[in-house]
């Protein structure tokens, strides 16, 4: 009896338990494997390795962790994983070399099978689709592995696996930055969610210089092509340009006009009061007007929010004060000055002018300034050896430009290219687009500084797009998750540096 009692050893899984469970649910491990490829005696499989990834960056714990197999000593591998698989097998090379190998398959590719499994077996609704981008700021140097990734080329061409065609690296460059940190480079993530629940669908890693107006059109036909989708296209002002709107002549889609499209500018403004109708969503009033921008017959959605209205006044006003505050002491710095002609000064007071944008200069004098070339005080017959000039002036606020201004805050323009309102009403336009802000949540996830992606201490490129892959089946299987068990408080992620990579 007591040799039974020390003999038995006791193993946690927390709540990692129920993550395994809903890992199990999508067939992650079975379609990763059915796509990868298993080679003969791996104590590890290619799927079993991408859940112990997902287990890992959502441990839930505080402190972040230096070694991957750490994570597991003490918790029952084998129930969460497989039969037969020992911490000890979760090591740093068995881990690189699956992110070679997902690398080679392609992560686009992996992550679109898993996605459509989950979909299907979860039921997820796709009237509507939202895309967005972001940058995922590193530091230090990343090198491709030429040996290695080489290797491991050849291992799934061993094993007869299709690669995504015309496959090349990403670079990890500087480019626009979302997170404000224009020093550090970085790589893009574009993903594609469900307008209803947030599920992630699409996956596309890339190099970060590039734009998303350059890409966004073929993600959506990639994604219409591999889900067969017929539905809602929605997606933020990069989406609008004349050429991607030409090219989505077969998608239905729903974006934001930039203003700086002089139509735009025009329209935003030039709407009767009568126009307005209130929208079912409280502080919001929208107004329909028609455009054919690009050749494009579409239907333009004006918002205006109540309470974007009031913060944008509040913030025009701070402006206003703050440009008179430098435009004084920029007319009194030139009021010192002195000009050969007067034409000169003229010059140099309308260009100061017209660097404001909500001042003016009015009530404009030209000084006299007689220069003599003897010393001393000149009589009345003594004539000036040269006439130099100084202006003076008075700062006015340009009322109308101002007044401009406050008509526009609070507004943005929608536009959708479903024409008929019984299909898609104004008031479901501005709804579809408010739940953007779906992408937007699921980004903040991805780079919550706690969750094991915050930092990506992988040595090359190719790994850091597979570990990006891992990522975002990451933040699919929590939203499973959370929609599974409704009650679940989701706590804050695990940061689990593969520093060793």
């Amino acid at each position: 009896m007591n040799s039974s009692k020390e003999a038995m050893q006791i193993l946690n899984i927390d709540h990692l338990g129920i993550v395994a469970g809903i890992i199990d649910e999508m067939e992650l491990v079975e379609e990763v494997n059915k796509i990868v490829g298993i080679k003969r005696k791996e104590n590890l499989t290619p799927g079993q390795v991408i859940k112990a990834m997902i287990l890992n960056g959502l441990g839930f714990l505080s402190a972040p962790l230096y070694l991957f197999n750490e994570f597991f000593v003490g918790k029952a591998t084998e129930h969460l994983i497989g039969e037969g698989v020992l911490p000890s097998h979760l090591n740093d090379d068995k881990l690189g070399r699956e992110l070679d190998k997902y690398y080679q398959i392609g992560t686009t590719r992996i992550f679109t099978t898993v996605a459509i499994k989950a979909a299907h077996k979860f039921q997820v609704e796709m009237d509507s689709i939202h895309l967005d981008g972001t940058s995922m700021s590193v530091e230090g140097e990343y090198k491709k592995e030429t040996e290695e990734i080489e290797q491991t080329k050849q291992e799934t061409e061993g094993n007869k696996l299709e690669r995504e065609p015309e496959m090349k690296a990403i670079e990890i460059v500087h480019g626009y930055s979302r997170d404000k940190r224009p020093d550090l480079k970085q790589f893009i993530i574009d993903m594609i969610v469900t307008g209803d629940g947030d599920i992630p669908l699409y996956l596309k890693v890339d190099s970060g210089n590039v734009d998303d107006k350059s890409v966004f059109v073929s993600r959506l036909k990639e994604f219409k092509n591999q889900w067969t989708f017929e539905g809602i296209c929605v997606a933020d002002s990069a989406l609008y340009t004349a050429g991607n709107l030409a090219a989505m002549r077969e998608l239905k889609w729903i974006t934001r006009v930039p203003l700086s499209i002089k139509e735009a500018q025009n329209k935003i403004v030039d709407i009767k009061e009568s126009e307005w109708v209130d929208s079912q969503i409280l502080g919001y009033k929208i107004a329909a007007k028609e455009s054919e921008y690009g050749g494009i017959k579409q239907r333009w959605i004006i918002v205006e929010s109540e309470l974007r209205k009031k913060s944008s006044i509040q913030l025009l006003e701070k402006q206003v004060k703050k440009q008179e505050s430098k435009a004084k002491a920029s007319l009194s710095k030139l009021s010192k000055q002195e000009f050969a002609c007067q034409t000169d000064a003229k010059i140099a007071i309308g260009k100061l002018s017209n660097s404001w944008k909500y001042h003016q200069i009015k009530e404009i004098e030209y000084i006299e300034k007689p220069e003599y070339k003897t010393a001393g005080r000149p009589n009345k017959l003594t004539q000036p050896n040269q006439i130099k000039y100084q202006v003076k002036g008075q700062i006015r606020i340009s009322e109308e430009v101002i007044e401009a201004e406050k008509i526009k805050a609070g507004r943005f323009i929608l536009a959708t290219n479903v024409l008929n309102k019984k299909e898609l009403s104004d008031e479901q336009v501005l709804e579809e687009y408010k739940a953007q802000q779906s992408n937007e949540r699921g980004f903040r996830f991805l780079k919550d500084p706690l969750f094991f992606t915050s930092s990506v201490f992988v040595k090359t490129p190719e790994r850091v797009e597979a570990i990006a892959m891992i990522m975002v089946l990451s933040r699919d299987t929590c939203k499973n998750l959370q929609d599974g068990l409704k009650s679940v408080t989701i706590p804050s992620f695990q940061r689990i540096p593969l520093s060793s990579l």
